[in-house]
């Protein structure tokens, strides 16, 4: 080993380690490699920028702003109101066609982004069709992750896998090289859902499962019992006239306002409560009061203030607008890490958090300064409005739930029609190669944006530029490992250690070795990583490289193992109420089963 290989090693050895350890996030490691490797004199500055103008990443780039569209045009429910009329109340049929669905959907647009766009569809489908959350959360996790192999777009592995054929010299993947593969697999993995969703436990007898819940169901849940106050500001109160900032309310009495209730002219409006909010006499403060705060007889006291009296001790009435919801944090948010106070949780959403659970355990104490996880719940409370308008972006919160006091209907803009055409449009340009895939993507964009199915600044917000950093600062050590003869060396090695071994078994090794680095790493870095390993050991065999990066794009997206192999199945636990253990049990057998498949279709269908 040269002494710029052992450089490179090293730094990938320690990429390796932080990726697994999470420290920091892995784009921001992927981006201090970029800056690190040029430095070692392997490669030039130019190389390693050489992956933003990659056609690859930019065509993942417009593949989320495509996925936006589809997401801010409420196909979702459309799509679910069609599961549940379909099923007519059987829970095979069920779990059958949503896993066609999505990934049939997953085939367009990322992984991620469907379990995102379809967690809020799939818990409206539990309650209506009565069924536990957690036998239908699993099985839409695996067709999310089978949905990555159905075409070239559905997820940046294949086209990372796509990009390394074409560096080397060959034809890429078209368009519908990985359906053939996709479809068998998908429908091996809605068998075994069928049988193994009988060994989740179901996280809620159906009854509880078939309704939604309530305010009274989320108070008692998260310990808010008592907590909550409407108090109207009295004429002479020191609050009139100051802004909500000045009062520091949670620092000194340990009061979160949730809305302000204000009389103006005719009627009463009410407001959603920022830091440059002032307060006028006669604002009535929708409250709630932590029980470390200040004592409400104390409060009323002091301050000038006049309890109001609630029903049943909670924001009940619905033609106040006032009302809370359940969202669960994705991998794309920028909240993961921050706290409430830090992130200005209030002033950027205009609703306030009062609850906090992992899984089924609430965190008790100061919520709003506990930093935030992925997969983290979060109770909120606020204007209506304001809750709608989280529907819009899935990126930065999903909704779970809105209780029975809010009616159940979540908009469905006239655009939907609009949106599918411009996805019917860039499919079919990316299916005939009449422009370039990139090309295509970005036209579906432009049409999205002329049908107003997106603005500019939603189609930014939806862009995840982690995803987009991550594979940016892990091309150059491709290319590192190229320059250096790491990619020939790892490739010797391993033939060296299967000696003269059928190439079959060679691919099932390649197969495990892709799918072990991805308990560790993202499927993505580990295409990155894995396919010049893969081609060199085909050029090494004198054998055709297809199926060598077949097998490579397949194991990446066969992520089933456990809840932190890949953000698809972390997205799915606390709404399912699953355990570390119910990964393992249903995605062994399923990784095992899948990896049989997957070697024997390749072999079929891709000679060596």
């Amino acid at each position: 080993m040269n002494s710029e290989l052992a450089i490179v090693v090293f730094l990938l050895a320690a990429t390796t380690l932080m990726f697994a350890l999470n420290r920091p996030r892995m784009d921001a490691v992927a981006l201090i490699m970029m800056t690190i490797l040029p430095l070692t004199g392997v490669i030039t500055v130019s190389e390693a920028l050489a992956g933003l103008s990659d056609p690859n990443v930019v065509l993942i780039g417009a593949l989320f702003v495509i996925g936006e569209g589809l997401v801010r045009t409420g196909i979702a429910q459309r799509l679910g109101d069609f599961l549940v009329r379909r099923a007519n109340g059987s829970e095979r049929r069920l779990i059958a066609l949503l896993m066609t669905v999505v990934g049939g959907v997953g085939s367009v647009m990322s992984s991620t982004g469907v379990v995102a766009l379809f967690i809020p569809t799939v818990l409206r489908i539990a309650r209506r069709a009565k069924i536990s959350p957690s036998r239908l959360l699993m099985p839409l996790s695996v067709a999310a992750l089978v949905s990555g192999m159905m075409t070239l777009i559905a997820t940046p592995p294949n086209l990372i896998v796509h990009g390394e054929l074409v560096r080397s010299g060959y034809e890429g993947f078209h368009f519908f090289s990985f359906t053939v593969f996709g479809i068998p697999i998908l429908l091996v993995a809605i068998g075994y859902m069928l049988v193994a969703r009988r060994w989740l436990e179901p996280s809620a007898a159906p009854e509880e499962a078939g309704s939604r819940p309530s305010l009274a169901q989320w108070i008692e849940e998260y310990g808010l019992a008592g907590r909550h106050y409407q108090l109207r500001v009295k004429s002479g109160s020191p609050w009139i006239g100051k802004r909500l900032e000045e009062l520091e309310l949670r620092k000194k009495h340990g009061l979160n306002v949730l809305a302000i209730e204000r009389q103006q002219r005719l009627a009463a409006t009410i407001l959603a409560p920022g830091a440059q909010t002032a307060l006028r006499a006669g604002d009535v403060l929708y409250v709630d009061l932590r029980p470390s705060g200040q004592r409400i007889e104390t409060l009323l006291q002091e301050c000038g203030l006049q309890e109001v009296p609630l029903k049943d001790n909670r924001f009940s009435d619905r033609s106040q607008a006032i009302g809370m919801a359940e969202l669960l944090i994705p991998a794309t948010s920028r909240l993961i890490g921050e706290t409430v106070i830090s992130s200005r949780f209030r002033s950027i959403f205009r609703l306030s958090v009062i609850g906090l659970r992992r899984g089924k355990t609430p965190v008790m104490g100061n919520v709003l300064e506990e930093p935030l996880r992925l997969g983290d719940t979060l109770l909120v409370a606020g204007p209506w409005r304001a809750i709608s308008r989280l529907q819009n972006d899935p990126n930065e919160l999903i909704v779970l739930n809105v209780p029975t006091e809010l009616d159940d209907v979540i908009a469905l803009p006239a655009r939907a029609p609009f949106a599918l055409v411009a996805l019917a449009v860039t499919v079919a340009l990316m299916v005939t190669g009449v422009v370039p895939n990139v090309q295509a993507a970005l036209i579906g964009c432009l049409l999205m944006g002329l049908f107003r199915c997106v603005d500019m600044s939603a189609a930014y917000r939806s862009i995840q530029w982690g995803t987009i950093f991550l594979i940016v600062g892990m091309l150059p050590f491709s290319l590192a490992l190229q320059k250096t003869g790491g990619v020939d060396a790892a490739a010797r090695l391993l033939l060296g250690q299967l000696g003269d071994t059928s190439p079959t078994l060679i691919l099932v090794t390649l197969y495990v070795l892709t799918s072990l680095m991805g308990l560790f790493v993202s499927n993505t870095a580990t295409a990155v990583l894995v396919a010049p390993i893969a081609l060199a050991m085909a050029r090494e065999m004198g054998l055709s490289p297809y199926p060598f990066a077949m097998t490579v794009a397949l194991a990446s997206s066969a992520a089933f193992l456990t809840p932190v192999s890949s953000p698809v199945n972390a997205l799915v636990v606390g709404p399912g109420n699953y355990r570390f253990l119910d990964f393992v049990r249903i995605g062994l057998p399923l990784t095992l089963l899948v990896m049989i498949v997957s070697i024997l279709l390749i072999r079929l269908l891709l000679p060596f």
